[in-house]
């Protein structure tokens, strides 16, 4: 049995505390990871307040863990004390469903949230099925990796899923934790991209996060200007938008995605969509398989988040720096239990 130490809330929108749990037997299909870096993502601070109406407490929050494992079940393929993995917001699947057979886990019914009925990372270890604990690949700085786990594949995933093209215009909406990264991405993969933001401060960032071109998407004739011109849209806000103008820089056949957890509703006319066969979707982070394609593609290309590190004894200081919106453009917590 193992003493697992971490930072919990008790209650939402309560500071997180010392917390320590037995974690009983380690399964036959489980790794624990003794972690080392921890990524911060809103998420965590979504589950901290409840604002999704699943958060179960206690809870130890973070899903983008990254260090090396240091046990292993029986039953454990393919890794091995010592490697180095990354684990995010998935920590297990039922590997028997149509969705886990068919490679697409992270919609399996039975999927385990790393943070929700489940302890996460922000602990001195942390432990998921084999299948879920991703190995990294050794040219991937670790100190800087962990925001990849959940952020980067869910703005990654769009770019497998829909076949986009190294000749396609993508759109990127939001330059924030999300954003910054999908215009790294995008770019890398051969694709025109045109950044959206709220704050022209950024359009000097965005460019060097690998943006063609940067809209305003506060100004109507901006937006007007670039009409029919985008195949894919992927919106990382989790607020709501101008749907109708956000369709309109849609060419025939184009594709709005979002990834931003958007709470209300989305008002959007048929017409916007039937008359240019235009689609609305949306995707939860990514399979294994996606996570493991997108580690390899950033390691490729040297892509890494813009992080900023605070010790994980400073936890809470760090969730008020993010719910300030302070961060640029990821938060990354360093293990410092003693």
């Amino acid at each position: 049995m193992t003493e697992i130490r971490g930072w919990a809330s008790r209650g939402a929108k309560q500071k997180l505390e010392p917390f320590t749990y037995n974690a009983g037997p380690l399964g036959p299909e489980e790794v624990e990871i003794a972690v080392q870096y921890c990524g911060l993502c809103h998420s965590d601070l979504s589950i901290l307040n409840n604002e999704w109406g699943l958060s179960q407490y206690p809870v130890i929050l973070g899903h983008e863990a990254v260090g090396r494992i240091v046990a292993v079940g029986n039953y454990v393929k393919g890794l091995r004390v010592g490697q180095k993995v990354g684990l995010g917001w998935t920590a297990g699947s039922c590997m028997h469903c149509r969705e886990c057979m068919t490679g697409n886990n992270n919609l399996c019914a039975e999927a385990v949230p790393t943070i929700v009925g489940h302890q996460g990372g922000f602990a001195d270890r942390v432990r998921a099925h084999w299948a879920w604990a991703i190995p990294l690949p050794e040219a991937l700085d670790i100190s800087s990796a962990g925001p990849l786990l959940c952020g980067g594949v869910t703005v990654f995933s769009p770019l497998l899923t829909f076949g986009v093209k190294p000749a396609d215009r993508v759109g990127i909406v939001g330059i924030g934790g999300l954003g910054h990264m999908g215009l790294k991405f995008a770019k890398a993969w051969g694709c025109e991209v045109t950044a959206f933001t709220s704050n022209p401060s950024k359009a000097d960032e965005a460019r060097g996060f690998g943006a063609d071109h940067v809209v305003s998407s506060h100004d109507g004739a901006a937006m007007q200007q670039i009409a029919n011109s985008l195949d894919i849209l992927i919106v990382t806000v989790n607020r709501p938008l101008d749907w109708a103008a956000m369709l309109k820089t849609l060419k025939p056949n184009g594709r709005l995605h979002v990834v931003g957890a958007v709470l209300e509703p989305m008002q959007i006319s048929v017409f916007d969509l039937m008359f240019g066969q235009k689609s609305v979707s949306a995707s939860p982070t990514g399979s294994p398989s996606a996570i493991a394609t997108m580690l390899e593609f950033a390691a490729r290309h040297h892509i890494a988040p813009q992080v900023e590190h605070f010790p994980m004894s400073k936890v809470n200081d760090a969730l008020e720096h993010l719910a300030a919106g302070k961060a640029r453009y990821r938060i990354v917590l360093d293990t410092d239990f003693v």
